[in-house]
């Protein structure tokens, strides 16, 4: 993802000392973060779910695409400097590159978890066990409903921004 820095150069340059939070599950920023250097972790809930260190590294991602509240909390776990976009949503109009580079990042994390979950259903398959469960998982990923999203041309804003 350090191609993604190439493209930077719009976004707000921020130092952010360790311990500070980035972003609060659960809140709307309309953000998007990219990590230049140092460490941050992602909470989810009280759970550590990742620690990223690569230089690129986008966050904040999902709830600009969704328009929803985060989904987790991002705080420096060491001492930090990050790129802030803080209109996300016209950023990813205006550089289509970054939106390419960020999709192939978000149909990779989908392609790892439906890999994961039909392991898990080939292995637990006949068990009757919670398990079982991951298959009718896996159809309501695959047949999620589209959000309702308007076309319309470069002129036109958009009514969720």
């Amino acid at each position: 993802m350090r191609a993604i820095l190439d493209y930077c150069t719009g976004g707000t340059k921020r130092d952010v000392p360790a311990g500070t939070s980035v972003l609060h599950e659960g809140g709307k920023t309309g953000h998007l973060f990219v990590l230049v250097e140092g460490r941050v972790e992602v909470i989810k809930g009280d759970s550590i779910v990742a620690v990223i260190t690569e230089p690129g590294a986008v966050f904040g991602e999902m709830s600009v695409l969704l328009d929803q509240p985060h989904t987790a909390t991002v705080r420096a776990a060491s001492d930090s400097t990050i790129y802030e976009f803080d209109d996300a949503a016209s950023f990813l109009r205006d550089q289509p590159q970054v939106s390419l580079l960020i999709a192939r990042l978000l149909a990779q994390r989908l392609n790892v978890a439906t890999t994961y979950l039909a392991d898990l259903m080939h292995q637990y398959a006949g068990h009757g066990t919670h398990l079982a469960m991951v298959g009718e998982l896996l159809h309501s990923m695959i047949n999620l409903p589209p959000t309702e999203v308007s076309p319309g041309s470069d002129r036109q804003s958009d009514p969720r921004m």
